[in-house]
């Protein structure tokens, strides 16, 4: 099993893991370590888009990549939006944009070179016509 890890991208090893670590901040943040109401809210629900790309970015696919990165930048605006706060909400909001942030650089690092090169077999193949 390490060995399947370790053959993995390092970016896309680091974006799984932001987006995981990112799920279980957005949990526990609304479920019990500063809930916007007492006893949790329904915000514990913004967590659940996560689950979905978790599995697609651990297994390389570039569409879900791709639309991933696109939903991380809510995160990341919600972490800055909420970074006025003060107290815990403050250090919980910086950590939600930092792992945002993080994974969203690691996904664009990941499909740089993907796109790069699906980009050079259109140029052949226009190249051949």
């Amino acid at each position: 099993m390490m060995n399947k890890i370790l053959e993995k991208n390092p970016y896309q090893l680091l974006a799984t893991a932001a987006f995981i670590d990112l799920f279980i901040l957005c949990v526990c943040w609304e479920w019990f370590i500063s809930p916007l109401r007492p006893g949790g809210s329904w915000l514990i629900l913004k967590g659940v888009p996560l689950l979905f790309a978790i599995p697609g970015i651990w297994k390389g696919k570039v569409y879900t990549m791709q639309w991933a990165s696109m939903l991380i930048l809510l995160y990341v605006t919600e972490g800055l939006v909420r970074i006025l706060e003060t107290g815990a909400n403050f250090w919980l909001a910086l950590l939600e944009t930092a792992f945002a942030t993080i994974g969203f650089i690691c996904l664009l690092m990941y499909l740089k070179p993907i796109k790069k090169e699906a980009k050079l077999l259109k140029k052949q193949r226009e190249s051949e016509q």
